[in-house]
């Protein structure tokens, strides 16, 4: 399998803190979440995960699974000594298997929406679970095929037109990094680590959805919630799954209420 290097950029002394994008964006996403973890003089992390930003790009048709970064975020957990972890979305799946892999490395969780699809494994979840089949899996062999995946992508967790009214920077960024998305989504997809493995985790963990968010996001987060014991869930009214860049004011100062308690002597 290709080995391809992660941009990271790290600053800061004090209790370390991961942050965790999203799939089709880069650690760029938490830029004005940074500064507000630096004035509490924190060090902070945060890398490209793979095939995205600044890192390497993942060359199609290479196989790609989530569990590559999955071992890289372990990686970085290791090398700082250990990590509270803030993740959204895909970040936010990749921290709670880093926290099954490596538990005495992650000091608290702050997650949004994470798409731990495999917990939907009720059968009163089977309503949620066949909203996801609104992305699809195929992968063309032609441009347009493959802008055609992107577009139904974006605009299942961005509402019905949301690929259209990305920038044409953003969507020509999409496009180079529509491979590794893409296996992303279908290896996660794939994934079938159940609710319960979660309830052996004992940290601090806050889980946040936004109230207009597709069905399955909100109800993993609930789901999660259910098993992980002293999680505490909150509902973010006005925002949907992209509420961390799409209303950042909104949501930031959410995560940072319950991070800064976790940090706290």
């Amino acid at each position: 399998m290709t080995s391809s290097a992660l941009h990271v950029e790290a600053s800061g002394e004090g209790p370390a803190v991961l942050l965790l994008h999203s799939s089709g964006l880069s650690g760029r996403q938490f830029r004005r979440l940074v500064p507000e973890l630096a004035r509490r003089g924190l060090r902070v992390v945060v890398p490209d995960l793979s095939g995205h930003g600044a890192s390497t790009a993942w060359p199609s048709p290479e196989p790609f699974s989530f569990r590559t970064d999955v071992a890289r975020v372990v990686e970085l957990l290791n090398a700082e000594g250990g990590a509270h972890v803030v993740g959204h979305s895909y970040g936010g799946l990749l921290a709670l298997h880093a926290a099954l892999a490596q538990p005495a490395s992650i000091r608290s969780l702050t997650l949004y929406e994470p798409v731990a699809f495999g917990v939907l494994d009720r059968p009163e979840d089977a309503d949620a679970r066949a909203t996801l089949e609104a992305v699809g899996e195929s992968w063309g062999v032609t441009a347009e095929e493959n802008e055609a995946w992107l577009r139904r992508f974006v605009d299942y967790w961005g509402g019905a037109g949301a690929w259209q009214s990305l920038r044409e920077e953003a969507r020509a960024e999409f496009r180079r990094i529509g491979w590794v998305v893409r296996e992303g989504v279908r290896t996660l997809m794939e994934d079938t680590t159940r609710s319960q493995a979660f309830a052996a985790l004992s940290v601090p963990t806050r889980l946040f959805f936004g109230e207009l968010s597709p069905i399955a996001s909100r109800r993993v987060a609930e789901r999660l919630a259910e098993v992980i014991g002293g999680a505490r869930l909150h509902a973010v009214a006005g925002v949907g799954h992209l509420g961390p860049v799409a209303r950042a004011d909104i949501v930031n100062p959410l995560l940072l209420e319950g991070l800064f308690r976790d940090l706290a002597p």
